[in-house]
């Protein structure tokens, strides 16, 4: 008989391409790691440390309809590469990091821009802006294995059908070495971690009724549309 109070949640899964499940443990995502995101946001380019911030796991969503979230007027889509983590450890050094990346996928970082806006008026937290319900969104993860380092290549998003952003990942102001490395100065990483690796420039407004599709070249292109919420 079951110790538990009541029925534990599912393991949160992400599909691996070509087969399988990734068990997703954490989600850690990083702000400001491209500069001309950095310059339209109002900042100065590597002026400070990686900025990381945290989703909780159940804030993945796999693609496909996605419900406009609670308490906001103004969701900001954000274009990113995930790495998928499939060993860890503390104080990683940047010339193993890559040893510890079981694959990638195409993702998007979506934000409450209006409660963000408030938090950083005041100077407080991002947790209700960044930690939403589904608001961490990714595809089908693509085992390194299949396509080694992926350290360069494009990188887009489109919003019916209209580019909005569009970069290449050799313009990361951090390195996936350096974010590893530097993550794992300040948490112990673990198999099933994800990292969001920042996006570019040309964040903007979602609403309900659009399709939204990121592509990251090498990788399945993640698509998904936004829908009125009920309840």
């Amino acid at each position: 008989m079951s110790d538990f109070v009541f029925a534990p949640p599912e393991q949160i899964v992400v599909p691996v391409a070509g087969g399988g499940l990734f068990p997703v443990r954490r989600i850690f995502c990083v702000g400001k790691n491209y500069a001309d995101h950095v310059k339209e946001m109002g900042g100065d380019p590597k002026d400070v440390p990686p900025v990381f911030f945290t989703k909780p796991a159940d804030a993945v969503h796999t693609g496909g309809k996605f419900n406009f979230p609670l308490a906001t007027d103004n969701l900001h889509h954000e274009g990113e590469m995930v790495v998928a983590l499939k060993s860890g450890g503390t104080h990683i050094s940047e010339a193993t990091a890559a040893s510890h990346i079981f694959g990638y996928a195409a993702g998007c970082d979506l934000t409450r821009r209006d409660l963000q806006a408030a938090a950083k008026e005041k100077r407080g937290p991002w947790d209700t802006a960044k930690a939403l319900d589904d608001g961490a969104v990714i595809g089908p993860i693509t085992p390194a294995s299949d396509i080694g380092v992926l350290d360069k290549g494009s990188i887009s998003l489109s919003v019916n059908g209209e580019t909005r952003q569009q970069s290449d990942l050799s313009l990361m102001i951090w390195s996936l070495p350096e974010i590893i490395a530097r993550l794992s100065g300040l948490f112990e990483l673990k198999a099933g971690d994800l990292i969001y690796t920042g996006t570019p420039e040309g964040v903007g407004a979602l609403v309900v009724g659009d399709t939204c599709r990121i592509e990251v070249e090498g990788l399945s292109p993640l698509d998904f549309q936004v829908y009125e919420r009920h309840g």
